[in-house]
């Protein structure tokens, strides 16, 4: 699937370039070529910020791991996960792991999430029977994982209050509300590929009380004023981060672990994960980058523009798609579109408001197949891209939606 998505994004870049050259552009491929180059220069950018992330936590996770925290976590879950992915055996590590990277995502520590997410990734492989395709339960992982069920977007509160917001939380409870669906589309879309057993008693016993949780959250949230919700955002956030770092520091000193040494030895293999990337983010962002600069994505807006008032609907949907469409392809990319769009429209526009929620309803879906995948050298991803990129639309339309029943 990915060799397949990797040549089509050229050819349809191809096809785009030709048809601007033939309508009298002929700056395209000076302009599709500097593309390439760019984002080369930014995989490696990205490499250098991943290599010292990468580092320093997974450190810090090798001593959890051996102090027996992920264990212990993994256990706790082994039930639910038992009928998610019913091949990885009971209390395996993995699980745990997994576990952690969907509290960090979900809190928003991006810092967190992503080395953790990885060592998971690793984890699973050591299951894999066939090392180049990917597992159901690798899938699943991955598929949750792009959905990005984040409870505190502090990063879109940061962008609207720079902007000149006058209540950057303003999206909040939009945003929640979005990247609920989304993931819960993954989750049905997957389980609904792999014949998972949703209705079994153990499960809907986890999703509500798990459900329940996060609407109580939400409420109380809700209520508080913007100023006392993005302050306890930014507190809880650093907060969680530096106390598990005490945690795992506390408890392997108590087990009387070497935790210098536990440390060492995890930011080696944070290394060894970073240097296996490099190959994989080149591919999948120059590609990305060239078809971009081609203009089909302009072309498909334009086209969806056109549909839309053909049809006679409202269109000012259509101005916050930049957003929507770039997202999966590059987090950089769409974060531009979401702050051109607010200093085009106001930040407080209709447009702005749905960048805004869209922005943070999902993740940006390939760079994420390219790290995760790459970091094993997974080559078939299956139906992986097809399940995360259903969320992803879900997670969008919901996003419409409730831009409209909160903003009109």
């Amino acid at each position: 699937m990915l060799n397949a998505l990797w040549l089509a994004f050229f050819l349809i870049a191809a096809v785009s370039a030709m048809i601007r050259w033939w309508l009298g552009d002929p700056g395209v491929f000076s302009a599709m070529i500097d593309a390439l180059f760019d984002m080369a220069r930014v995989s490696v950018d990205v490499m250098i910020v991943l290599f010292g992330t990468l580092t320093l936590w997974l450190g810090f996770l090798r001593i959890a791991e051996r102090a027996g925290l992920v264990d212990t976590l993994a256990r706790w879950l082994a039930p639910l996960f038992a009928r998610l992915m019913p091949e990885v055996p009971r209390g395996h590590p993995a699980l745990g792991l997994i576990t952690m990277n969907f509290a960090a995502n979900g809190l928003g520590l991006d810092n967190a999430a992503t080395p953790i997410g990885l060592r998971a990734m690793r984890s699973l492989q050591e299951l894999n029977p066939r090392p180049d395709t990917a597992t159901n339960a690798q899938i699943l992982f991955l598929t949750l994982n792009t959905s990005s069920l984040t409870l505190l977007p502090v990063t879109i509160f940061m962008y609207r209050l720079q902007q000149g917001a006058a209540d950057p939380a303003l999206v909040f409870l939009p945003i929640l509300l979005a990247t609920s669906a989304s993931s819960l589309t993954a989750l049905l879309v997957v389980a609904a590929v792999q014949r998972l057993r949703l209705h079994d008693p153990v499960v809907l016993l986890w999703l509500g009380g798990t459900a329940l949780l996060l609407g109580a959250f939400m409420t109380f949230l809700a209520g508080l004023t913007s100023a006392a919700l993005a302050s306890l955002s930014a507190l809880l956030g650093n907060l969680l981060l530096f106390a598990l770092i005490i945690v795992f520091l506390l408890v392997g000193a108590w087990r009387r672990l070497p935790v210098y040494d536990a440390f060492i030895e995890g930011a080696k293999e944070g290394f060894d994960i970073t240097r296996s990337l490099l190959p994989y983010l080149v591919a999948m962002l120059c590609a990305i980058g060239v078809l971009r600069a081609s203009g089909a994505l302009d072309a498909l807006l334009d086209l969806i523009r056109y549909g839309v008032s053909a049809l006679g609907w409202d269109t000012r949907f259509v101005e916050a798609l930049p957003t929507a469409l770039t997202r999966p392809f590059s987090g950089s990319g769409a974060r531009a579109m979401m702050i051109e769009t607010m200093q085009t429209h106001g930040v407080d526009s209709f447009p702005a408001l749905l960048a805004a929620t869209m922005q943070g309803s999902t993740e940006t879906t390939f760079y994420v197949l390219a790290v995760y995948f790459g970091a094993v050298g997974i080559q078939r991803s299956r139906h992986a891209v097809g399940c995360a990129l259903t969320a992803d639309v879900a997670g969008m339309l919901a996003a419409i939606g409730v831009c409209y029943w909160f903003f009109g």
